[in-house]
């Protein structure tokens, strides 16, 4: 069984819902999902995203604005979720757990990307339920500059202030989309684990969205997990090298940089936002999510390791301190 870190169903959740679909996690993806073996999975609500996506075609009366479209995904989100009793909510690793033994899909709420809401942010997203954050998506916004931004430029006095709350309310930041001076201000502040959701190795493809060494490192240093990410663009600059196997070869190399205590899963499937979104080949979506413990297995990891990696790491993370729901 596997614990995705990272998912953007939200969006197609809110996408089909806002053109008058209902059930969509049901008749859409949970069957995907079951046969990948996700017994839990982070729902991303992601709302700054550039022009060309779905919001444009649309009735949503401002299509620019990120508070607008944050507040439709989560009110998107709570109606799906409970037409599909199959997955639930939960905000606790207890929950999760509880969820789990009902034959439930637990489901975490994350932020991927908190440009919308100035002032307090992290209250304001922890209050709706999101228990992961993301400073910010690739943009640049009031708390800090994502991975599409200066790469030097640290956290703003408010992103600080930001990470800092986070680490008041047991909120996990994840540093998955910021840019390199971010990652290192956010190290510097972090009161405990820090994860990477879904960034793979620069050691192996060299893009802005991986993680150096010293970087994965240094979220092994807090205790962290980084997941891997099956997004085709950031598992090899060849593409025939963009493969279950060589994602299973990310895997291999954060587990010599960094232990794999600290490797998991955050395969960031989005297929169904249209082309240049495919995942690695034998990757191609939650269905298929096998294919790199098969590799893994080849590679030579044995089994308590494939269960870390596929579970354990990251519900060791968001057992952290077990907060009550707000």
């Amino acid at each position: 069984m596997v614990f995705d870190a990272h998912s953007d169903l939200l969006y197609d959740v809110t996408r089909r819902r806002l053109l008058g679909e209902r059930r969509v996690l049901e008749h859409h993806h949970l069957d995907r999902l079951r046969r990948g073996g996700v017994e839990g999975l982070v729902l991303a609500v992601w709302a700054s995203g550039p022009q060309e996506t779905f919001w444009k075609d649309t009735a949503w009366k401002d299509p620019a604005s990120n508070l607008g479209r944050t507040h439709q995904i989560f009110a998107c989100a709570r109606a799906d979720l409970a037409e599909c009793p199959q997955i639930r909510p939960v905000h606790t690793a207890a929950e999760a757990e509880a969820a789990r033994a009902a034959g439930q899909i637990y489901a975490f709420l994350a932020v991927e990307g908190m440009a919308a809401i100035g002032g307090n942010p992290v209250d304001w997203y922890y209050g709706q339920g999101a228990r992961l954050g993301m400073l910010t998506w690739n943009e640049t916004n009031a708390l800090a500059a994502g991975a599409g931004g200066d790469p030097q430029a640290g956290l703003t006095e408010a992103g600080r202030r930001a990470v800092r709350r986070m680490g008041e309310l047991g909120m996990v930041v994840d540093v998955s989309h910021l840019n390199d001076g971010g990652f290192w201000d956010v190290m510097d502040l972090a009161a405990g684990p820090v994860i990477a959701s879904h960034s793979n190795c620069r050691a192996l493809c060299d893009v802005r969205r991986n993680l150096s060494d010293d970087q994965l490192r240094r979220i092994r240093d807090t205790g962290g997990v980084v997941g891997l990410n099956a997004f085709h663009g950031f598992v090899h600059a060849e593409p025939r090298q963009q493969t279950a196997r060589t994602l299973a070869l990310h895997a291999v190399h954060m587990a010599e940089v960094m232990g794999v205590e600290h490797v998991g899963c955050g395969f960031d499937f989005c297929e169904f936002m249209g082309p240049g979104n495919e995942g690695a080949e034998g990757l191609e979506s939650a269905a298929h999510i096998r294919n790199l413990f098969y590799w893994l297995e080849k590679l030579g990891m044995n089994r308590q390791e494939l269960e870390m990696i596929a579970r354990g790491n990251f519900l060791r993370v968001l057992a952290g301190p077990d907060l009550p729901p707000q």
